[in-house]
């Protein structure tokens, strides 16, 4: 099945007309997206339209006064205004914050936009009926949603309506796509269950199976008589892994392997159609769906943030034990005697 593209033509930014956009967050995402859409705004006469920055006193709120915004620490005077409302504060952040300080002022028409479809699809967010609820969500950092913005190409963006509320849902999220400067790549139709399962996937399964898999060739080649600082240079350090991702983003991820010698072509094609995947797919189908479209997950991860320790000690735990394996210590001694910084 293929999703929907809209593009610049495909989006009107009528529906953005005279209102008040508030950003509740002046993070990653929030200063990128404020700066397109200011932009955006100036450049295409689509006034009176205000743009209100809601963040705590901090970095990220000195950075709202410097880049001319000013901002707002009363939530819900900020919420009141809104006729749009971007929530850009973390996952783990949003429900409480917005429930509590946000919700109960909120106009009844007021279009809610999230960033990720986590707490939408979860239904951790008490949006009123009337209310819009959609999702804008970049596939890119912010530093290079606002780099690309200035260099007039697009980025990766998917946006879906959750909830239609006033009727006017897609029009304003269009707009608002448009505004921030994804269209002109071409944005893709999606949804919050789609975003959260791609995601949490992808954090869950693909990435911890790299990681897992570059410990055991680690471990194996050790066994072998590889050295340390031939394994480490060879398997990451070299940033050739880097590389060939960006081959696969820009040649495909099958036909980037035309830059490779024969060798590794033939070895590569032939040993990924030889490789036993069932374990692998079995796992990955369990972690798909018991534990992230059955909720387990998200239960998991609310009951131990709103532990004592929090998630920053459950954290500290798992990296300890991570830099106990042979792969991480072995990488250490590397970094040492070269002198290199680690975080």
């Amino acid at each position: 099945m293929s999703a929907r593209l809209f593009y610049d033509k495909d989006c009107s930014l009528d529906a953005l007309q005279g209102k008040t956009i508030v950003f509740v967050g002046y993070g990653n995402q929030g200063r990128a997206q404020a700066l397109n859409l200011r932009d955006t705004i100036h450049a295409e006469g689509i006034l009176p339209t205000r743009i209100i920055v809601a963040n705590k006193n901090d970095n990220y709120s000195k950075a709202a006064e410097e880049d001319g915004f000013g901002f707002t620490s009363d939530w819900q005077s900020a919420a009141s205004e809104a006729d749009v409302l971007f929530l850009l504060v973390p996952d783990q952040v949003q429900p409480k914050l917005f429930n509590e300080n946000i919700a109960p002022t909120l106009k009844k028409t007021a279009c809610v936009v999230v960033a990720s479809g986590y707490n939408v699809f979860y239904k951790y967010l008490n949006v009123a009926p009337s209310n819009d609820v959609v999702m804008v969500a970049p596939r890119m950092i912010g530093t290079s949603v606002r780099s690309r913005y200035q260099s007039g190409v697009g980025f990766p963006c998917f946006v879906s309506v959750e909830q239609d509320g006033t009727g006017r849902a897609w029009d304003i999220a269009l707009a608002l796509c448009r505004g921030i400067g994804a269209t002109k790549g071409g944005v893709i139709e999606s949804s919050a269950r789609e975003e959260t399962l791609m995601d949490l996937f992808a954090e869950q399964a693909v990435w911890p199976s790299v990681i897992a898999t570059f410990q055991e060739a680690y471990s194996v080649l050790k066994q072998l008589g590889c050295s340390d600082e031939a394994l480490v240079h060879e398997l990451w350090l070299s940033k050739e892994p880097a590389e060939v991702f960006e081959k696969c983003a820009d040649d495909g991820f099958i036909r980037q392997l035309v830059h490779h010698s024969s060798v590794s072509q033939y070895g590569q094609l032939k040993g990924s159609m030889e490789l036993d995947t069932r374990a692998m797919r079995k796992e990955f189908e369990r972690v798909a769906k018991e534990r992230i479209l059955s909720g387990e997950f998200a239960k998991e991860f609310t009951a131990l943030d709103k532990e004592g320790p929090g998630v920053d000690k459950k954290l500290e735990e798992l990296y300890e034990k991570a830099s106990q394996t042979e792969l991480a210590q072995g990488e250490k001694r590397v970094r040492d005697r070269l002198g290199l910084k680690t975080i």
